[in-house]
């Protein structure tokens, strides 16, 4: 057995079998759907799930396919992360699937729109890989600072409204989707090697770099900066004091005033714009946004850095007011989820499933070799709605699933001085 597979194993991700082609997608013809073992009850008695939250994962590809296999009609509303968080705290009977990350969690779900899940009624709850159940990838990695998954990842009980310590049988929310972020750059462009989050800096990109404009993910990247930069060393970046949060804002404000940012982005296609017109040359930046910039044929490369990744991670939560049949759907739709196809559509996009195992079903030896083992490319791939990604010979930036989450420094947070924060970091954008 290779390296790989060991450390695979050692991550929660097994080695199973690659079913290949329609045998992978072949249920029984009566009373389960396409994907065997859902019943096509809600075919019968149509069900329609309101789920809102990012665009990253919020796809119409996904609802087409819950269609296809459950019967249930999926009713999907696209936000940013801020406007997903205010929603959920504000608007609790507009939805009824949460699809929003963790730090967002942190902020809505002691208020009440959000009922924790019952484990033994999730089908793949023992196929999530253990960083959302302890914060570890592996048995000896190192949990990373900042709001990590599993630290509000459970509850005591059904009306608790606190995170418990560790695992129970009450899961907040089913974990779906994650990513090891880094900087996107234009290598054809910057003219040299970039190593460093401090690089972002240097007087040469200078009106040309963004950062992007979340407070509770923007404030991690400018975290990474300035410990890079040796300007700072905070006892905990995902958990500032107000005097290291001036600190901060005060740092960006001098930098934003001195001509160094070009814009702060908001949205997916924003980042992809600014990169891809050369306005941009180095910025933050998610993985499927690079690869956005490189399907339109010009230089785009996620650069992993010496000091390692800002992460995030999200999942599906199931609103309070659900019970009885809507409760029943949900759940159903849950565990369709993570049964494995749109895991496999998540990791071809360049994301992670929580559910490696299942997602692996749904896709070929290369695309697993290719996402996840950081292997060179045997052939040309392709993104999930089929344009080449990829040439051949290509290997994924950063490397492998271990390799790329096995290196996570900070996770997107909620601090104990969120308002503070929010509020300086308002400052910043409006200097």
């Amino acid at each position: 057995m290779n390296g790989t597979k060991q450390t695979l194993e050692a991550a929660g991700v097994s080695r199973r079998a690659i079913l290949k082609g329609a045998a992978a997608l072949t249920g029984t013809a009566l009373g389960t759907g396409a994907l065997g073992g859902f019943p096509t009850v809600w075919a019968q008695n149509p069900i329609t799930l309101r789920q809102f939250g990012t665009g990253v994962s919020n796809l119409n590809a996904i609802a087409e396919k819950c269609k296809a296999d459950l019967g249930i009609t999926l009713e999907m509303t696209a936000t940013d992360s801020d406007a997903a968080a205010q929603r959920a705290a504000t608007q609790p009977d507009s939805f009824d699937i949460a699809d929003i990350e963790y730090w967002i969690l942190k902020k809505v779900y002691p208020l009440g729109p959000i009922q924790p899940m019952d484990v033994s009624r999730l089908k793949y709850y023992d196929k999530v890989v253990p960083l959302f159940k302890n914060g570890k990838l592996t048995p000896d990695s190192v949990i990373a600072q900042g709001t990590a998954p599993h630290t509000v990842g459970y509850v005591e009980a059904p009306d608790a409204k606190t995170f418990a310590a560790g695992e129970t049988g009450w899961f907040t929310m089913m974990p779906t989707i994650y990513n090891a972020d880094t900087l996107g750059i234009r290598p054809d462009l910057v003219g040299r090697e970039i190593t460093t989050w401090a690089d972002i800096l240097d007087p040469a990109f200078k009106g040309k770099t963004s950062i992007l404009n979340i407070p509770s993910i923007g404030i991690m990247d400018a975290a990474m900066i300035m410990e890079a930069t040796g300007e700072i060393k905070y006892a905990d970046k995902g958990n500032m004091t107000k005097e290291e949060i001036d600190k901060t804002i005060d740092f960006l404000i001098r930098t934003k005033q001195a001509g160094q940012f070009r814009a702060f982005w908001k949205s997916f296609d924003e980042s992809v714009n600014l990169m891809a017109s050369g306005e941009v040359v180095i910025q933050s930046m998610w993985s499927p946004a690079v690869a956005a910039v490189r399907s339109k044929g010009i230089p785009c490369v996620y650069q992993p850095l010496k000091e390692g990744y800002r992460s995030w991670g999200g999942g599906l939560g199931l609103a309070a007011h659900l019970s009885g049949a809507m409760l029943d759907a949900a759940y159903e739709y849950i565990n369709w989820y993570t049964s494995g196809w749109v895991g496999g559509y998540l990791n071809r996009q360049g994301y992670y499933s929580a559910c490696m195992d299942t997602a692996k079903e749904f896709m070929s030896a290369d695309e697993w070799a290719f996402w996840i083992e950081g292997k060179p490319a045997a052939g040309d791939i392709l993104s999930p709605d089929g344009a080449v990604m990829e040439k051949a010979g290509a290997v994924r930036d950063g490397g492998s699933f271990l390799e790329r989450m096995g290196h996570v420094a900070c996770w997107n947070s909620v601090m104990d001085e969120d308002r503070y924060m929010v509020k300086r970091w308002n400052e910043f954008i409006a200097a």
